[in-house]
């Protein structure tokens, strides 16, 4: 029997990574091509599908004609269609379906394509920052991931298996916990009207949070590590990086307040969703944190619990329920590429 093609793509406001599998019946999955594109690069969703299946139609030798696609996108999907958040694309699912010739297509919400690849992933690609890891069976999940925007996922446990539960909540308004970030949220408002989590807690907000502890914490900060992040190419890369490396107090204060609404906000999603099961931290910054997430920085870690843990566990009467419930991070670059491309090779079976 000849090979059978499905798409698979994990569309973001910074990178849309795309993959082609090839299987015959009675194999596993073969990956055939795959690309990372620069999502800005491209003025529609269409645009970039066309490079990608360009780039597969150069490495197979022949244009591929997938039977099934299934795409993670950053965005409300309503009905199969989509307005992405971060970028000024709109498509719906039927429009491609007729445009690629692709019988079956599927939009799915990004962070459910992530959940379904954190939940196949490995233990050796799961770090804990809380108890053991989250079960892959028999509870409900949560995933919360910070990119270029925050997304949150919930996986409803119906007795045979989860039920992927997309969800905007990223976007609810942010609820300050401490006399800073109330300082903060009235900065915010007056900039944006609207404060919502992904206004602070995503991965492209560090540093704003970063020049905010400048101006209002009363940091003395070396004229280095100002230079260091007004000129990098990417400046929340650059307060991670002296934050680490302990080269600026107020890197490391703003990461600690960055951490801190995320354990919030990741506290918050866990008990909407009952997720005694376990909460997956996915993404980029996470990956990159989670010692700091497990700890804190430095001598903080034997002092005190890590800003994460603390905001987490911070619930009132519903402490002892967070203390039970695991928290890891997936360190799987590609989840929500593997989660979309095993969507679409149920949808093709």
């Amino acid at each position: 029997m000849a090979e059978r093609h499905v798409l698979a793509g994990d569309i973001g406001g910074t990178r849309a990574r795309f993959a082609l599998y090839a299987q015959s019946r009675g194999a596993r999955p073969r990956r055939v091509h795959q690309e990372v594109l620069e999502s800005r690069a491209f003025g529609s969703f269409e645009a970039a599908l066309d490079r990608f299946l360009d780039g597969a139609r150069a490495t197979l030798g022949k244009a591929p004609r997938p039977i099934a696609a299934s795409f993670g996108i950053a965005g409300p999907i309503v009905d199969q269609r989509v307005r992405t958040t971060n970028l000024p694309w709109a498509f719906d699912a039927k429009g491609l379906a007729r445009a690629f010739r692709i019988p079956i297509v599927t939009l799915l919400n990004d962070l459910v394509a992530v959940g379904l690849g954190a939940l196949a992933t490995p233990p050796s690609k799961l770090a804990s920052v809380h108890l053991a890891l989250p079960a892959k069976k028999g509870k409900n999940v949560a995933v919360i991931a910070a990119g270029t925007g925050l997304g949150e996922a919930l996986f409803v446990w119906d007795g045979r298996g989860h039920v992927p539960c997309a969800t905007e909540g990223a976007h609810v308004d942010f609820a300050p916990r401490t006399p800073l970030q109330t300082t903060l949220l009235g900065e915010l408002t007056k900039e944006h009207g609207h404060v919502s989590y992904e206004r602070v807690v995503a991965g492209s907000t560090i540093a704003t949070l970063y020049h905010f502890v400048v101006r209002n914490d009363r940091v003395r900060e070396p004229k280095e590590a100002l230079s260091k992040v007004a000129r990098a190419p990417d400046p929340n890369v650059a307060v991670v990086e002296l934050a680490k490396a302990g080269r600026s107090a107020a890197a490391r204060r703003a990461i600690d307040l960055w951490c801190s609404v995320y354990g919030a906000e990741a506290g918050n999603l866990a008990l909407k969703g009952l997720a005694s099961g376990g909460v997956f931290l996915a993404g980029g910054v996470s990956a990159s944190l989670v010692e700091v997430l497990r700890g804190g920085f430095g001598k903080d870690r034997a002092a005190r619990p890590s800003p994460f843990l603390e905001a987490f566990l911070d619930k009132g009467r519903m402490r002892p329920l967070l203390e039970n419930i695991p928290v890891a991070v997936c360190l799987e670059p590609q989840a929500g590429l593997l989660g979309a491309a095993a969507h679409a090779l149920r949808c093709a079976s």
